[in-house]
């Protein structure tokens, strides 16, 4: 064995030729899965930048912003929209140049948000955007329901199957756990919207939003970490052989 690998994963010197080319190749893949990690988080943050926006300028409703001659009066949950429409287009942006790719659950909302908080705007009624978060989610649980029943792989399988190798048992348990997500999630969001008052909502969206995401995440995670650490192993006990 010409080269080894310690718990931190840097790896000792140990020959020269094909060890040589062996050990930076192991180093730049390394130091790449950093920064993929990095990018990772960065696009993790950027995905709740429009509703803190929005939730931020919702509460200036009625406070006045003036500059020089030109001076602009919050106008509760109509500002709070125009800002989140932009805010997600600037995410749009900003994941775009972070990571070259646009997934598609992030056009389908910059999608929806463009539609529905223009009919807010245009129409001057706050339930267009209200009724954004459930339309969303209720559309994706039924979407993720069709991909489970209509060819071989699901969305998620399609989505993620490339990075990660898991059986597609797993794939399917791990695709009912997020319809089941998005249907609670768009069904609370229309019964906070309807029973409460509409600034209750929009500290429903944001802590929801936040608070759902974590708990799918780790829930995603539980389920798939045994066969990802076994991929992790393999590829460890490989590159010792090798």
């Amino acid at each position: 064995m010409c080269v080894e690998v310690n718990l931190q994963g840097h790896y000792t010197p140990g020959g020269e030729g094909l060890c040589g080319v062996a050990r930076r190749l192991a180093d730049f893949t390394f130091h790449l899965r950093i920064q993929r990690t990095r990018k990772l988080h960065m696009k993790q943050l950027l995905e709740f930048l429009p509703i803190v926006l929005f939730f931020a300028v919702y509460q200036l409703d009625g406070k006045t912003v003036s500059l020089s001659d030109w001076s602009y009066q919050f106008d509760g949950i109509f500002s709070a929209t125009a800002v989140l429409i932009a805010a997600t287009a600037l995410q749009l942006l900003l994941t775009w140049l972070l990571t070259r790719q646009l997934d598609k659950r992030l056009l389908w909302t910059g999608i929806a948000v463009s539609v529905f908080g223009g009919a807010t705007l245009l129409f001057r009624n706050e339930l267009f955007i209200q009724w954004k978060p459930t339309v969303f989610n209720w559309g994706m649980a039924l979407a993720f329901t069709g991909s489970q029943l209509i060819g071989e792989r699901n969305f998620l399988e399609r989505l993620l199957g490339s990075q990660v190798s898991i059986p597609r048992t797993i794939w399917r348990r791990v695709c009912w756990v997020w319809i089941a997500q998005f249907t609670v999630v768009g069904g609370l969001n229309i019964y906070v919207a309807y029973n409460y008052t509409e600034a209750v909502w929009v500290s429903y969206k944001l802590y929801s939003a936040i608070g759902f995401t974590l708990l799918l995440t780790i829930a995603t995670a539980i389920m798939m970490a045994p066969w990802i650490r076994e991929e992790d192993t393999n590829e460890s006990e490989h590159k010792l052989e090798g």
